[in-house]
C-alpha cells in the first residue's frame, strides 16, 4: 500500500481551537474533486463538495478534512447519503453555530443532482459566495 492510500485509510476529522471566538465569522471550503462509487452500478460519481460554517469552539484542520473526504473514493454510497454523512461528521466534530454542506454531483446520464444539508444560518449567509 502506498503512503497516500495509508493516510486516506486512517483518515479522521480533526478539530482545532477557534482562534477568534469573540466574533462570528464565516468559513467556506470547496473540495472540487470528491469521488465515491454508485451503490447500484459501481460507476464512479464525481462532485464538488461545498462546506460553509460559522465556528463556535472549534475549526476543522484542513489536511484531516482533505483526507476524510478522499476516504469516500472507494465507498459505495448515494449522493444523498454521502452529503448527509459529511454533514453529520462535521457537526459532531466541530459543533459549529451554523453548518451547510452542499454536494454538487456532476451529471451522469443527463441528470445533475445537488444535495443541500443546512442548519442554523442567518445574516452571515447573505455575504456568502455559496448560496
Amino acid at each position: 500500500m502506498k503512503y497516500g492510500e495509508e493516510e486516506i485509510k486512517k483518515a479522521k476529522l480533526e478539530s482545532w481551537p477557534n482562534p477568534t471566538r469573540e466574533r462570528d465569522y464565516l468559513i467556506e471550503i470547496t473540495f472540487p474533486e470528491f469521488t465515491c462509487l454508485c451503490p447500484r452500478s459501481g460507476y464512479p460519481d464525481f462532485a464538488k463538495i461545498h462546506i460553509k460554517y460559522i465556528p463556535d469552539e472549534y475549526i476543522v484542520e484542513l489536511k484531516s478534512l482533505k483526507l476524510y473526504l478522499n476516504s469516500f473514493r472507494d465507498k459505495y454510497i448515494s449522493h444523498e447519503e454521502a452529503t448527509n454523512v459529511i454533514f453529520s461528521a462535521l457537526k459532531k466534530t466541530l459543533r459549529p453555530k451554523s453548518l451547510k454542506v452542499i454536494g454538487d454531483f456532476h451529471p451522469r446520464g443527463n441528470v445533475h443532482t445537488v444535495i443541500t444539508v443546512s442548519e442554523g444560518f442567518g445574516e452571515l449567509e447573505k455575504a456568502s459566495s455559496l448560496k
